[in-house]
């Protein structure tokens, strides 16, 4: 007797971990079930840090407390400290996390390689070469120092594209003309720290650690109107750039214009990084474990942008509400947390990817 055929086990699981959408006109959408609710529950936990963090500090306020003020019924003392002190604050550590949670999976997926983050390719020394030229040249105020750092960021990511293009810009080139860049971006940074005056120093340092202390909605403005702009060009092209993980020669016999593609979504996340820069100071290794981390929780193939994204906010917030809780308000800067567990998960990062035999 034949025996009875089943499906492979990958693509049975695929079939259970995705939904289709039909809506009328022969549109349809497939949904990875996985991805969503993983997507979902970091945004809630996201959103619960980020009450908790306006709930710390000198003043503690509870979070029920905290909710009631948000939805307008609390005391005047208790609305100037949450509308106008700490909202801001955690408003713009959301969406800080979200920008660099969504650049770094750019990148990643762009180079094709873990290690292709703003963080290795030298985006954030970039940023931070434009501040300080603000900071240290022009005694700059706080909007000049962010606009340098913008500056800053979309110089150095035109530089990487031209020293890393020869016919297409291809992943491990990229990452190692992104290295070289950093390494001269941090020389430019550290000789011009010596050239500063002593006040212009400290300010430069406190502006080095990367923090969220003392933003308000001057920074949320800029950083979600930027948002509201790329974020919807980038998840409209998200198509395009999961074939392009596939290969520029499947990419091209799929249709898609890949160089036109790539240019895109590499300005998007150069522009998203630069920015986040420029509201919070160079907040380190966010952007390279936030799309390592959803990956790994999704357990799916391709960007997981917005797996990515959420986890970006909910990694920030969350370091943030701990430097807080644990140390005290602005005792810790938000990037020295960020920065000491993420050169933690780059060793363990490279250890792994050495035992797998990929470098």
């Amino acid at each position: 007797m034949k025996p009875k055929a089943t499906p492979a086990p990958s693509r049975a699981r695929t079939l259970r971990r995705s939904r289709t959408l039909r809506a009328p006109g022969g549109l349809s959408l497939r949904l990875d079930v996985r991805a969503v609710v993983v997507a979902a529950l970091l945004l809630a936990a996201a959103l619960a840090a980020g009450v908790a963090l306006v709930g710390t500090g000198d003043f503690p306020i509870p979070a029920g407390a905290v909710l009631r003020t948000l939805a307008g019924n609390g005391d005047p003392g208790q609305e100037f400290i949450v509308t106008e002190l700490r909202l801001p604050r955690a408003l713009v550590g959301l969406l800080v996390g979200a920008s660099l949670g969504l650049g770094g999976a750019l990148f990643q997926s762009v180079s094709r390689n873990p290690l292709g983050s703003p963080d290795v390719l030298g985006l954030g020394q970039g940023s931070t070469a434009g501040a300080l030229v603000m900071i240290v040249l022009f005694s700059g105020s706080a909007t000049e120092v962010a606009v340098g750092a913008l500056v800053g960021g979309l110089v150095t990511g035109a530089a990487i594209h031209l020293l890393a293009w020869k016919q297409g810009v291809h992943g491990y080139r990229l990452v190692l003309v992104g290295i070289g860049v950093s390494a001269i971006a941090s020389a430019v940074n550290g000789y011009l720290l010596t050239k500063a005056d002593l006040v212009d120093a400290a300010r430069a340092y406190s502006w080095l650690t990367g923090s969220l202390a003392g933003r308000d909605w001057d920074q949320v403005w800029p950083l979600l109107g930027l948002c509201a702009v790329l974020v919807p060009l980038v998840l409209g092209n998200a198509r395009g750039l999961r074939t392009l993980e596939m290969g520029d020669d499947v990419a091209y016999a799929l249709g898609v214009r890949v160089e036109r593609v790539r240019l895109l979504l590499m300005v998007s996340a150069v522009l998203l990084t630069a920015g986040a820069t420029a509201a919070a100071g160079p907040v380190g290794f966010v952007a390279l474990t936030a799309p390592q981390l959803a990956r790994r929780l999704t357990r799916s193939p391709g960007p997981n942008l917005v797996p990515s994204m959420v986890m970006g906010a909910a990694l920030l917030i969350v370091a943030d509400w701990l430097s807080q809780w644990l140390f005290g308000a602005d005792q810790l800067p938000v990037g020295v947390v960020t920065g000491t567990l993420g050169g933690v998960y780059l060793l363990w990062l490279l250890v792994t990817e050495r035992r797998a035999g990929r470098i």
